[in-house]
């Protein structure tokens, strides 16, 4: 076999076990949702209500805000998919932690257990984030990191139509017991480990060791990239508008439950059409983004603010008409189809745009400043006391259009 056959195949098994890896921690995330199975869990122990509202802040700004700090400590690895491997098996502890609290406790001690499992799981995943970008640099050719990214996102879809499907036929079954969700967790705990001893396996080539950037001290000098670096600036820039896109999803849901009578169905709707949204939409985006990923964020982004517009003017004229739930349905499914593409065209820019300890820079710093801004873009939802829902997904499509101004100026990586 020749070098250039052995480099392929290689390729090939870095490529199935990155896309499996991520397969299985998209499968855990479904039973260990902040936005169903955990509140629900809480519900059913008696937590108090007030720390439901702090499930995910915790789990999405949690994971982003540590990255620049765990960066500093990959500098001094050559070998840095070990990372990814520990944030996973302390991921599947955590689940397990959560689990255990659910089962033997109840009332506050349950759900301070809960958020205190939640919070390490945060973290641990902030782990995975950092490290997972640069192996995928480091272990797959630029043409080929959409794609990658997109497979792994259909695959996610895949589990999430499964989830939507059980709670469209057999609802019933699954709120009669609390042993179906410990259940889950209990497979949970089992799945990170599947996949922390897959991603193991890979094949990944040493790293250099930066001297300069491996002293605690110096660690926030990272952030002087947003000064010196201009287009790592103003995709940090597009990226914190991009995130307004995501922030109105949940409001589509809330509006179809106040046009509808029948919130069970509408729940197991707006899942499955979150679920064929990552399943069809992904890979085309991942190809998409290997041609060029900066026009992806261009085009998903617009998708996302048209979408917003038409929810608006749909909810102005047509009211009280009988469709209008499943016209939101269709809106969220298109947004959804968005989303997609502004997730994965702006991991692989990032990816793209650097190479090295550079890259690994670019994300820590990103991905901790997004997590600042995503808790302060959190507080938009306080216009409800002035807006009406509808309003409000104009606001966050009117910001998102801003972002799109600013991609537009960005090079092609």
């Amino acid at each position: 076999m020749s070098d250039k056959e052995k480099h392929k195949k290689k390729d090939r098994n870095n490529i199935f076990k990155l896309v499996v890896s991520q397969f299985l921690i998209n499968l855990g995330d479904v039973l260990i949702n902040p936005k169903v199975t955990l509140p629900w869990i809480m519900q059913v122990v008696g937590a108090p209500l007030y720390l439901l509202g702090w499930l995910v802040p915790i789990r999405e700004s949690g994971s982003l805000l540590p990255q620049i700090v765990i960066a500093h400590f990959m500098y001094r690895l050559k070998v840095r998919k070990w990372v990814w491997v520990l944030g996973s098996v302390i991921q599947s502890i955590s689940v397990l932690a959560m689990g255990v609290c659910a089962f033997f406790f109840d009332g506050a001690i349950a759900g301070w257990g809960i958020l205190g499992g939640l919070i390490i799981f945060s973290i641990a995943r902030g782990l995975n984030s950092v490290a997972s970008k640069d192996v995928l640099g480091k272990t797959v050719d630029k043409a080929k990191r959409g794609r990658v990214t997109g497979w792994s996102s259909s695959a996610s879809g895949l589990i999430t139509v499964c989830v939507a499907v059980s709670i469209l036929l057999y609802f019933k079954d699954i709120e009669g017991g609390a042993s179906y969700y410990i259940g889950g967790i209990a497979v949970a705990t089992l799945v990170w480990l599947l996949a922390a001893w897959i991603y193991s396996s890979i094949n990944e080539p040493q790293s250099d060791i930066d001297p300069k950037n491996t002293k605690l001290l110096d660690l926030f000098k990272e952030l002087g990239l947003l000064r010196k670096d201009k287009v790592f600036r103003e995709f940090v820039i597009a990226r914190s508008l991009f995130l307004c896109a995501a922030l109105s999803a949940p409001f589509y849901v809330v509006i179809a439950q106040q046009k509808s009578e029948n919130n069970t169905s509408i729940l197991g709707l707006f899942i499955l059409a979150s679920g064929l949204a990552s399943l069809f939409s992904s890979p085309f985006w991942g190809l998409f983004s290997d041609y060029s990923s900066r026009k992806v964020m261009i085009v998903s982004s617009l998708l996302s603010v048209f979408t917003g517009v038409f929810l608006f003017l749909c909810v102005r004229l047509f009211p009280e008409t009988d469709f209008i739930t499943w016209l939101i349905a269709i809106l969220y499914f298109v947004l959804n189809i968005a989303h997609q593409g502004v997730r994965i065209g702006r991991k692989t820019y990032l990816v793209n745009l650097g190479e090295g300890n550079k890259r690994t820079s670019y994300v820590s710093v990103s991905n901790t400043i997004i997590g600042i801004v995503l808790l302060a873009m959190s507080s938009l939802s306080l216009l409800t006391y002035f807006l009406s829902l509808e309003s409000l997904v104009l606001v966050f499509s009117i910001v998102t259009l801003f972002g799109v101004i600013v991609a537009v100026r960005l090079p092609e990586a």
